[in-house]
């Protein structure tokens, strides 16, 4: 009776705690922000033709700062671990000017680059660890426009093609040019539950976001070499970009019920005269030896006694339907009204009531194969 007390009672307190980690399921919304943290990116080829000078072409790479990024998405959980979304994504990150380049002093720079686009993500959920962190990992791609708005490439003792630019001796500014490329992204994180708002989770994970290919950029400049200077158009020519992105956000699960509210303790029963209990295999009604010999001692006992009527009451465990539960709870009171019948006990004395899977003699959730659970009463009255 204690170890059943006790299995009862810890039950009724791990019931928050178990339902806030459902599996998410159906349609879903999240939002997350966080810190952009940028490599280096190639400057495969900066080209301009000045008048009086001759073609310049030179190359190097790109720096830039932690900056700013924001997502945002919707999508729908199979109830089995695995997701997929929709989700728009958003990258800022500020220059912090160049290096690499052929020459004999420091690069500086500045102005901005921005990445805006739609991804597409397939994710998977680490239910089983834990009731209250949920891990997760996914895979994503998509396409983003990247607006590469840099300038001010000033050098000093600047050398390209043969030419040799003095102090101040070259500047150019990217012309707002916007490129769309493709994009892909890794993402590892975890989700807490809200147990007091079902559905609602905080989230917090790590991406890796790159694209391919090279993007051209037009761009305007002005060059000085001694007493020569001039003004110009070209290209500079950018490639990839790569970023790690850290983000903190939320995710809404609509449709997601709140736990049952524990089930009320039963007052004890009046004392009744005789009680026996016969038990059964998962989804079967047949009785075993045993079941017979109790059966045979609650018949025998009734012939000792003055009673007015013989419950026979059918019960089940919660796995399969309430609809199939009710019916299989009734046959199993049949088979054991029939072996009372056939010790002896009157059918008239016999009154049959099934039950289904209420009234458990060990409470549990649903889709529970409890033994206990599947029983038939015969209380002598």
């Amino acid at each position: 009776m204690n170890f059943r007390r006790a299995l009862v009672a810890a039950t009724i307190l791990a019931t928050p705690i178990a339902a806030s980690a459902q599996p998410v399921t159906g349609i879903y919304l999240g939002a997350a922000a966080g810190i952009s943290i940028p490599l280096n990116q190639d400057v495969k080829n900066l080209t301009v033709t000045s008048p009086g000078f001759a073609a310049l072409s030179t190359s190097g790479e790109a720096k830039f700062g932690t900056g700013f990024t924001g997502e945002a998405a919707i999508g729908y959980g199979f109830g089995n671990g695995f997701r997929a979304e929709l989700e728009g994504l958003y990258l800022n990150n500020n220059s912090k000017g160049f290096t690499g380049f052929t020459r004999t002093g420091n690069l500086s720079g500045g102005g901005r680059q921005q990445a805006y686009g739609a991804m597409v993500n397939a994710l998977y959920d680490f239910n089983g660890i834990s009731p209250m962190f949920v891990p997760y990992v996914g895979v994503g791609t998509g396409v983003l426009w990247v607006n590469d708005n840099l300038h001010g490439f000033n050098t000093t003792g600047f050398t390209a093609n043969g030419n040799a630019f003095g102090p101040g001796g070259l500047n150019a500014t990217q012309n707002h040019s916007v490129n769309a490329v493709w994009a892909y992204q890794g993402i590892v994180g975890f989700a807490v539950p809200i147990a007091s708002i079902p559905g609602l989770a905080i989230t917090a994970d790590y991406r890796f976001v790159g694209t391919a290919g090279n993007r051209s950029d037009s761009t305007s400049f002005t060059a000085r070499s001694g007493a020569r200077s001039g003004t110009g158009s070209g290209t500079t020519q950018m490639g990839p970009m790569y970023d790690n992105t850290v983000l903190v956000g939320v995710r809404y699960n609509f449709g997601v019920a709140p736990p049952p509210p524990p089930a009320a303790v039963a007052p004890a029963p009046a004392p009744i005269s005789r009680s026996y209990l016969v038990f059964f295999d998962w989804d079967k009604y047949n009785l075993t030896d045993r079941a017979r010999q109790i059966v045979a001692e609650a018949a025998a006992n009734s012939k000792k006694v003055q009673y007015t009527k013989i419950a026979v009451n059918g019960y089940t465990d919660t796995s399969g339907t309430p609809q199939y539960n009710m019916g299989l709870s009734i046959r199993r009171a049949n088979a054991v009204a029939a072996e009372l019948v056939k010790d002896g006990v009157p059918k008239a004395a016999i009154a049959i009531t099934g039950f289904g899977e209420t009234h458990l003699l060990v409470p549990t959730g649903p889709n529970v194969r409890e033994p206990q659970n599947r029983r038939v009463e015969i209380i002598i009255q």
